[in-house]
């Protein structure tokens, strides 16, 4: 499934993000989407993502699972569960090939990096522009499932929404912990699903999960670094760099 050293040296990469994301710098799970694309061509790169992403989610959980703000996930999941649906059946009408990525990622790029403009513009004018109204958790929910679904790229929207919701580091990294976990497993069930129908590219399959094995021991070293950095950065320091990787993410999916 992975030919040639550059290419494994991006999954090693895109392995030891998706730790690190879970435990200590959030904004960096996205940057995981282009890392193993350039390991693993086509869709199937999604598919060997999510159970790295489930096993990093234990740990976060292991770790953060007491600081988890609910309320602000209870107003989410409907929505969330209306975005799955949207995405599954886009993946099942496209039938795993690349039209989706065609036009999905610019738009997810587009929509963080408003999200990051509203989230600027809430620093400065204060709570009017805090996204907890009915439309913004609506947007929010459903921009999530869909984004999770079609490339596990759900991390910057989740990000900024948190960001603007005066939540510490440990409450950000709990919650996000607790969401992406029952997210993922989720998704598990879409993913198995459409590997059935298009057993000519699954995305999910006896290699994949072979492949998972040999790249857990990368997740768990990020998820010690992650660690190791989030008692290690102030709480401004966490949250610009929350944002600043949420914009680097989203003109990575622009380009």
């Amino acid at each position: 499934m992975i030919e040639g050293q550059a290419a494994w040296f991006w999954a090693i990469t895109a392995a030891m993000a998706i730790g690190a994301a879970k435990t200590g710098l959030p904004g960096l799970g996205i940057l995981v989407v282009a890392l193993m694309a350039r390991a693993i061509p086509g869709r199937q790169s999604v598919g060997v993502v999510l159970p790295l992403l489930i096993i990093a989610d234990c740990c976060a959980v292991a770790w953060f699972r007491r600081h988890a703000r609910w309320d602000l996930l209870l107003r989410l999941f409907s929505w969330v569960g209306l975005g799955l649906m949207i995405g599954g059946l886009l993946l099942w009408l496209l039938g795993g090939d690349e039209r989706a990525d065609q036009w999905f990622r610019p738009l997810l790029g587009i929509i963080v990096l408003i999200m990051i403009g509203l989230h600027l513009a809430q620093l400065r004018y204060g709570e009017r522009l805090r996204p907890h109204s009915r439309l913004g958790c609506a947007a929010t929910g459903c921009c999530t499932g869909i984004a999770t679904t079609l490339a596990n790229a759900a991390g910057p929207v989740m990000s900024v929404y948190l960001a603007g919701q005066k939540v510490d580091k440990q409450q950000f990294l709990g919650t996000m912990a607790w969401f992406f976990l029952l997210l993922n497993l989720s998704k598990m069930p879409i993913f198995l699903a459409i590997s059935w129908m298009h057993p000519d590219q699954p995305m999910i399959s006896s290699a994949s999960l072979r492949l998972n094995l040999v790249l857990l021991p990368g997740v768990l070293a990020g998820v010690l670094i992650g660690r190791f950095l989030l008692y290690r950065l102030p709480r401004q320091v966490f949250f610009a760099a929350v944002i600043i990787l949420a914009g680097i993410a989203a003109l990575s999916l622009l380009w």
